[in-house]
């Protein structure tokens, strides 16, 4: 295969090969400069920078092992069934690989690379739906936990028996947003509740807003007199000394009434600072969500994915689904879905996503 043939796909992008490879050779040079941590913030973006390269080149180069091996390797299996298949199966992965870089290079929105906040409230329903949050948070967090993503605890609020009203999380990765940004909306649960005595089904609902953690690249201004500021006792876990004191920070944006909290820092000075990140996430996404609503008035498709709607169903009973209301991707596979496995409904909004961006 020639590499310069035609531009190989990166997580994040299209680049050409030999440019990305000179970059790669150009930042790992930096990196090692006594000087290069003198500005971590910056250090930390070129790091990134370099990470992203380095996974693009090695799974070009992966793909094009796993290409020419093939015919060789089936030359001297020589009907042997069993090499024949694993053969077989080593060509799925690569163009399984082949599929998901493909799907990544679309992620190319202004804060499609950055980390996320990924906030979770229980609807109404009590207990079940508080339960059914805790859950959806669990599900996230083993989502990012098997793509290697880092997952910090924010903000917390238990439920009064089981489960909790609501969750903030921040997912660190590269593409973390760009990955989960569709996952906004209003999800369903129907089961047979853990707490009705009687064994009845319910179904209950829970919101999940993914916002971006906004970098230098861009900007929001917020008038420092348009926010109040609030301090609480924190609810959570976080030591005997966080419980005691009124380290919790919830800020409020009076304009347009977003409200982010945060109680699981080790001191107020911590709250307050990541709580004007969130809520410059907060804003950003608001922002994002007036130029779509412009975009969408326009078209007579009228299924723009929103905070507020329904965007999937997981049925336990009396039948095992999950259904994906926007793109109609379908799986049985309950536990699997639950416990992370959610890329086939997050390829599925994406690559569904730019083909409407296509047509506009």
């Amino acid at each position: 295969m020639t590499r310069s043939a035609s531009p190989p796909l990166c997580y994040g992008g299209v680049f050409d090969w030999d440019t990305a490879t000179k970059r790669l050779d150009e930042l790992t040079a930096l990196s090692e400069r006594p000087d290069f941590w003198n500005d971590p913030q910056d250090a930390q973006k070129l790091m990134r920078e370099r990470q992203k390269l380095a996974d693009g080149i090695a799974l070009v180069a992966a793909l094009e092992t796993d290409i020419a091996d093939a015919p060789e390797l089936l030359d001297l299996s020589e009907g042997d069934a069993a090499m024949q298949a694993d053969i077989q199966a080593s060509l799925a992965r690569a163009a399984e690989k082949a599929q998901k870089a493909e799907l990544a290079a679309l992620l190319s929105g202004e804060a499609d690379g950055n980390d996320c906040y990924v906030q979770i409230n229980a609807g109404e329903g009590g207990t079940e739906s508080q339960d059914w949050a805790s859950i959806l948070r669990r599900m996230y967090v083993r989502w990012a936990e098997k793509h290697g993503y880092a997952v910090d605890e924010l903000d917390e609020r238990e439920g009064e028996e089981a489960g909790i009203k609501s969750a903030t999380v921040q997912i660190k990765g590269a593409n973390a947003y760009g990955w989960l940004k569709s996952e906004t909306g209003v999800h369903r649960l129907v089961r047979i509740s853990p707490y009705d005595s009687s064994a009845r089904r319910h179904t209950s609902f829970s919101s999940v807003s993914v916002t971006p953690v906004i970098d230098d690249k861009i900007e929001i201004e917020i008038n420092p007199s348009d926010v109040r500021t609030d301090t609480f006792r924190a609810s959570g876990a976080g030591g005997q000394h966080i419980n005691r004191t009124d380290s919790a920070v919830r800020l409020t944006h009076i304009p347009t009434n977003t409200v982010v909290q945060c109680q699981m820092g080790r001191s107020q000075h911590q709250n307050r600072d990541e709580a004007w990140k969130m809520l410059r996430s907060k804003l950003y996404e608001l922002e994002l969500q007036k130029r779509k609503s412009a975009a969408d008035a326009q078209y007579a498709d009228k299924s723009a994915i929103g905070f507020g709607h329904q965007i999937r169903s997981y049925v336990l009973q009396p039948y095992q689904m999950v259904k994906d209301l926007r793109t109609n991707v379908e799986t049985s596979d309950t536990g699997g879905v639950l416990d992370g496995d959610i890329d086939r409904f997050l390829s599925a909004s994406l690559a569904a996503s730019v083909a409407k961006d296509e047509v506009r």
